[in-house]
């Protein structure tokens, strides 16, 4: 995984320092020096803190690419003497690891601490995460991780209890900018760009500092006669790809951020979610299925009609397939965002779960079973019922709960939408069977 300032040793091979990757000449030589990530390097924030204590403790280092994970961790390891040692998960076995613990306990033996950096820790497995913990409880490690992912999902809760999880941001626009600053210091030139070229270098950039070094180096090298524009930008550059991974986080953070934008009755956020998701490769199918849960989930029965109009929408994509089918899906959730709102039926098929567990075998009164033998009809089965087409109002008002369970609320209709003519049935059917003697 490629990060801030993150590279290989600096050469030694005699070539002169503007030989080597721009990334590598700006590598910040103190925690200070690092752009963006104030919320932890700040005085009063975590490691700020820890390092004004002389505590440093186990780390998780969570956050996109290029974002200074890597560099921050062997900046820590500058700052407290701790002897660095940097493997990646993906490339380091078991025998690997146990060489490691083995060099860090004899280090710690000649009184010298050891900072393990661990890159992409997640894509270790579980075992392999327990073996780090005798060493981090014994002081033979102090354990720093890197990750892209979800800590809560991807690391074992032993290893989460030693260690800190501490949030990386992706890069600001006025970071990228202070970075950009950085490197035209560092070049001895400004970029030929003009405001709006740079403005739309940083957008390419997508909040990874790796990437904006990267791009700098490439546009530093152009020879032009006159500032580029975003346009003559775009057509030497091509634009880096979307962060979005279709079965990782950013896949459920924004499938939520759209339903909480339907659920909001905010349709331009809603469309701006599903064009998000759909830049990022995202399946129009899966998108078709949780647009058609929304309307199921939040307009219930306030519009009938969301329901029909998102499966109707689903059939059109699959008629049209993409791009043109996924205008159909644009559609769906702008009607779904400006539908009247109601979980009734939702809140209360749940209600109806927990009841029907609660309740267990209970069998329904005798009243409402048919009897269709002498035997059950001399049990009881049937007798009483009061067929409600021959009632006045066709409406007999019995009870068709369980005998000893007590009529619940399950159902309350909202006064929006439908569901405003909904509840006038429900007042009107409750005020009958009150009348006529029923729970």
């Amino acid at each position: 995984m490629a990060d801030l300032f993150d590279t290989a040793a600096q050469a030694s091979d005699g070539h002169p320092a503007r030989n080597r990757p721009l990334a590598d000449r700006l590598r910040p030589a103190a925690l200070d020096e690092v752009i963006g990530q104030d919320q932890i390097l700040g005085p009063d924030a975590p490691l700020g803190a820890m390092l004004a204590a002389g505590s440093l403790g186990s780390l998780i280092l969570w956050g996109p690419p290029g974002v200074g994970k890597t560099t921050i961790a062997r900046l820590l390891a500058d700052a407290t003497d701790l002897h660095f040692v940097q493997i990646s998960a993906i490339f380091t076995g078991v025998p690997d690891l146990k060489k490691v613990f083995e060099a860090a306990r004899i280090r710690r033996q000649n009184g010298q601490g050891t900072l393990l950096f661990v890159d992409e820790i997640h894509r270790f497995n579980k075992a392999q995460q327990d073996g780090f913990l005798p060493h981090m409880e014994d002081g033979t490690i102090l354990l720093v991780g890197a990750t892209t992912e979800n800590p809560s999902f991807e690391l074992n809760a032993a290893l989460l209890s030693r260690a800190q999880v501490l949030v990386l941001e992706r890069l600001t626009p006025a970071d990228l900018e202070l970075l950009t600053q950085r490197a035209e210091r560092e070049l001895g030139r400004k970029l030929p760009l003009t405001g709006a070229g740079r403005d739309a270098l940083h957008e390419m950039a997508d909040g990874d500092g790796r990437a904006l070094l990267n791009l700098i180096e490439q546009v530093a090298a152009w020879k032009t006669d006159a500032p580029l524009d975003p346009e003559a930008l775009g057509k030497r550059l091509m634009r880096r790809a979307t962060k979005y991974d279709k079965s990782g986080d950013e896949h459920y953070n924004l499938i939520s951020a759209l339903h909480k934008s339907v659920r909001g009755s905010d349709p331009d956020a809603a469309l701006y979610w599903l064009a998000r998701m759909l830049a990022g490769g995202e399946d129009p199918r899966y998108l078709a299925r949780r647009i058609t849960r929304m309307a199921i989930e939040d307009i219930g029965l306030a519009d009938p009609q969301a329901q029909a109009h998102c499966l109707h929408a689903w059939e059109v994509y699959e008629r049209l397939g993409s791009p043109e089918g996924e205008l159909a899906l644009a559609q769906a959730v702008t009607y779904l965002a400006l539908a009247p709102k109601s979980n009734a039926a939702y809140a209360g098929f749940k209600a109806a779960m927990k009841l029907a567990k609660q309740t267990g075998s209970t069998p329904p009164p005798k009243h409402i079973l048919n009897a269709p033998t002498g035997l059950m009809k001399e049990q009881g089965y049937g007798a009483g019922y009061a067929y409600d087409h021959d009632a006045e109002d066709g409406f007999s008002g019995q009870n068709y709960f369980p005998e000893d369970v007590k009529r619940p609320v399950l159902f309350a209709p909202v006064e929006r939408g439908f569901e405003r003519e909904l509840k006038k049935r429900l007042d009107y059917f409750a005020k009958l069977r009150m009348q006529r003697g029923g729970n």
